[in-house]
């Protein structure tokens, strides 16, 4: 004979509302309109099986939730799995280009223009002048020319194969030389050493980790040696006793040898950081005049723009990678293509380019500015109960700028109720999700990748968890 507790419990259960039952309700039929038939019922059928769990496994039920209870709680489930799961973040890191938080924000002119080619047709591939079909990436070419001193220039959809690419039009069976402390490996687990292979060539390497002569790159020349590849070190830096060979030398004995010199830029930059007073990056302008016959570079990083692969160099070297078959399976995108175009735009004024190209401006910030955005958060947040606030000197960076450590400043946020790992969880589930780091117990939001149209936002998502 059945317990008299469980006999009671399974009663209970039979007095849930059956799914057509809450499927024919006034809330189901706008959630049906909303959602589909299919989703609210399987919605419906989980909160139903979430009751009859939740009941059972109480030692002490309590009454069962309301058909409108049930309801409420297939409608939340439809709403969250219908949230689109890329979304706004607000980057409180202080890293600059951070890859999980999609590199470089891109400039009002670049959003505008991508907006333009997606609501309506494009001459993407349509030569107006001529009327016919034309090149999806002749108006970035140009000004990539101009911008970079390159007799010409060619864009895919990353930098990853840009190199690629140039391999494998340049390099198919023979030997691409590279020295040892250059075989780096990219985001992802993403190789050079890996990108040579599927390249199809054969990786020779020279020197060692901390030191390769131009003689090492010479005494490995083969008859089989199509390309010396130089990679520079973007994400990292080897300290101490060290030296690799300048670009010029290494391009001297290219001419002399008759090999291709392909340079990996990866961040890519156009512009002089020192004039922001940031230690020198070089720039690709520097790699073309020191002789390199292909230079690639990023369109997300230092430039600002867009995810783009970008090749620049002689006009003859470019060539087989226009016409090899690999380059249409890597082509970059209409939306890519406009942001870059209107980002490249803005890099041909020295005066709109650090107002209106968001990592520009970031890192032409000065200490005043981020003190200012830190003493505006913390008035902001000065009456939420249980947050202890402080400012703090801090250095940023990181991303593509491994050695440049940017003077910030910071906010530092502890609260009773919550510990730092807590905090922060709760701050990446806000909409927009805010990241920021934590040290010393303490969860700190940088000002340097923190807009001031951003610390409002802030301050209300802490209020809220206050």
């Amino acid at each position: 004979m059945a317990h008299e507790p469980d006999r009671v419990q399974a009663q209970t259960l039979r007095d849930l509302p059956q799914v057509q039952r809450l499927l024919e309700t006034p809330e189901s039929q706008a959630l049906i309109a909303a959602f589909s038939h299919q989703a609210v019922t399987a919605a419906l059928r989980q909160a139903l099986e979430a009751a009859r769990t939740t009941h059972l496994a109480s030692k002490a039920p309590g009454a069962l939730p309301s058909p409108t209870e049930l309801i409420a709680h297939a409608a939340a489930a439809l709403e969250a799995a219908h949230q689109p799961v890329l979304r706004r973040a607000i980057n409180g890191t202080g890293i600059v280009l951070h890859t999980n938080l999609g590199r470089a924000p891109l400039a009002a002119a670049a959003i505008e223009a991508m907006a333009q080619v997606a609501v309506s047709y494009s001459n993407l591939e349509f030569d107006l002048a001529q009327g016919k079909r034309g090149s999806r990436t002749q108006g970035v070419e140009d000004i990539l020319s101009r911008l970079t001193g390159a007799e010409a220039a060619l864009v895919v959809n990353n930098n990853a194969a840009a190199v690629l690419l140039a391999l494998s039009a340049i390099a198919p069976g023979g030997e691409v030389i590279v020295s040892r402390g250059e075989l780096v490996e990219i985001g992802g687990g993403f190789r050079i050493p890996d990108v040579i292979r599927q390249g199809g060539a054969r990786l020779v390497e020279v020197g060692t980790t901390n030191k390769t002569r131009l003689a090492d790159y010479r005494d490995a020349i083969t008859l089989d040696t199509r390309a010396f590849l130089k990679v520079h070190q973007s994400n990292f830096r080897i300290e101490g006793f060290s030296s690799a060979t300048p670009l010029a030398e290494l391009a001297a004995l290219a001419r002399d040898t008759g090999k291709i010199l392909i340079e990996d830029l990866g961040s890519g930059t156009l512009v002089d950081l020192q004039k922001f007073g940031r230690p020198y990056e070089p720039t690709v302008q520097d790699s073309i005049i020191a002789g390199a016959d292909i230079v690639t570079f990023s369109g997300d990083k230092l430039l600002g723009g867009p995810q783009a692969g970008i090749i620049v160099g002689r006009a003859r070297v470019l060539e087989p990678m226009r016409r090899h078959p690999l380059l249409r399976a890597l082509r970059a995108d209409k939306f890519s293509l406009a942001a870059l175009e209107a980002t490249l735009r803005l890099l041909q004024n020295p005066v709109a380019m650090v107002e209106k190209i968001p990592v520009l401006r970031m890192l032409a910030q000065r200490p005043a500015e981020l003190q200012a955005r830190a003493e505006s958060l913390c008035r902001l947040l000065a009456g939420v109960a249980d947050c202890r606030i402080e400012i703090s000197d801090g250095f940023s960076g990181g991303g593509s700028l491994p050695a440049d450590k940017i003077a910030s400043r910071a906010v530092s946020l502890a609260m009773d109720k919550y510990s730092a790992e807590e905090l922060a969880r709760r701050l990446r589930l806000h909409r927009p999700a805010i990241v920021g780091r934590i040290a010393v117990d303490r969860f700190f939001l940088d000002m340097l990748t923190i807009a001031d149209t951003e610390v409002t936002e802030i301050a209300d998502a802490l209020r809220g968890l206050g």
